[in-house]
């Protein structure tokens, strides 16, 4: 089947180009163990606009997008964040992009395989129609369920589906490790049984947070740290203006402290934040693509003794000095993925949020006109909106509701 889309190509000048493709339709799997599955049909209806889809577009411009073509192939259909129409079901669904040969795709090990829709050996969403293992269309929760027409605001909600996964995914994460790492600390300070010091190690680690950047990440995260642990001190930091439309979000909707650190030295900065925060930080989480980061939370000992360090860009190096490193006992951590649970959790949440405030649309002819200068100019220029989305099928979107 031939559609239209956008796609990656290995090509210094045009990396990223609109045009007829001809489908592939390969066999796929959810789960190790499950069967083969060739996809589905779907009309993919709303799209959303990822980093990663900017990184892939500068990696084709390298020529280093081989890796990631589908099998046979040498272009990539873009995008994995949005909504598609089922036909053969009549519903709306939600793709579940990452599966493949592993028990679990988002931690797999050496001995297994994975895939990605639209970033990794597998087509994605910015196209007329695709084809995607009907195992990973997941359902709308049930009172939008039977809907024929989509509304524009929900639209715009669940194109963050697959960004609030990893927040949900990162939130069990730190639950995780804050308990391992500080259930021993709280035995040993207040002599209570193993069971009651695990669960006071959770609640610990979340006394003082600091999210350094102001991306769709790391609001997520913070809504994620709010809505579980709702005593936590969570201090966002970023360079926005405290007007900034990002900064509100933080402090209305999120009920967060927010630091505008433009113009700040980074000393300057890590004063401020434990000024704000009443002391250091028991978890650092960095979403900032900066390796300012690291320098505030390590060189400038913002993360406090114990702490973790949750490492969630993609692009800076982290360092540390050994020594105070080993001595104050702290963590870093990095893993940025989600399973099928923590979709559908994101999938729900989302429907009942505000998130949908966040997101800005361009054009689709304005878009498929000129894909690069989009990315370049509008999408991540300067001043660019926190989220741009854009709506694929008209006859599929109810713009009034």
């Amino acid at each position: 089947m031939n559609t239209f889309a956008t796609y990656f190509q290995n090509d210094e000048k045009t990396p990223l180009r609109y045009g007829e493709v001809n489908l592939i339709n390969p066999p796929r799997q959810r789960l190790r163990g499950e069967p083969l599955k060739k996809g589905v049909e779907a009309v993919p209806v709303f799209c959303g606009f990822c980093g990663t889809d900017y990184e892939l577009m500068r990696m084709g411009r390298k020529g280093l997008l081989g890796p990631k073509f589908p099998a046979g192939q040498t272009r990539l259909i873009n995008g994995h964040e949005g909504v598609v129409w089922v036909p053969s079901e009549g519903r709306f669904a939600i793709v579940l992009i990452r599966g493949g040969d592993s028990a679990d795709p988002t931690r797999f090990t050496e001995d297994e395989t994975y895939f990605e829709y639209g970033c990794d050996g597998a087509d994605g969403i910015f196209c007329d129609r695709g084809y995607f293992n009907p195992d990973m269309l997941l359902h709308l929760p049930d009172p939008f369920e039977k809907l024929k027409k989509l509304p524009l605001s929900l639209a715009k909600k669940l194109v963050f589906s697959d960004p609030y996964a990893c927040a949900v995914f990162q939130h069990e994460r730190m639950c995780d490790i804050g308990e391992a790492q500080n259930f021993r600390v709280v035995l040993a300070k207040e002599k209570c049984d193993e069971a009651t010091a695990r669960k006071k190690a959770v609640e610990a680690s979340f006394e003082r947070v600091v999210i350094f950047g102001l991306g769709t990440t790391g609001l997520f995260i913070g809504d994620q740290i709010r809505r579980n642990h709702p005593k936590a001190n969570i201090l966002f930091v970023a360079r926005s203006g405290e007007d900034s439309e990002k900064a509100r979000f933080v402090k209305d909707e999120l009920a967060c402290e927010y630091l505008s650190s433009g113009g700040m030295t980074e000393e300057e900065t890590a004063a401020a934040i434990e000024r704000r925060l009443g002391g250091k930080a028991c978890i650092f989480v960095g979403t900032s693509g900066t390796e300012t980061e690291h320098r505030i939370a390590f060189a400038n000992g913002v993360l406090a003794c114990n702490g973790i360090y949750n490492s969630f860009s993609l692009g800076p190096k982290v360092t540390y000095d050994t020594m105070p490193f080993g001595f104050k006992n702290q963590v870093i951590f990095a893993s940025i993925n989600f399973t099928r649970a923590h979709m559908e959790t994101a999938i729900r949440l989302l429907c009942e949020s505000r998130f949908d405030r966040l997101v800005k649309l361009i054009g689709k002819d304005e878009f498929t006109r000129d894909p690069i200068g989009a990315y370049e100019n509008k999408i991540y220029a300067k001043g660019a909106p926190l989220k741009t989305a854009v709506v694929w099928n008209e006859a599929y979107i109810d713009r009034e509701a």
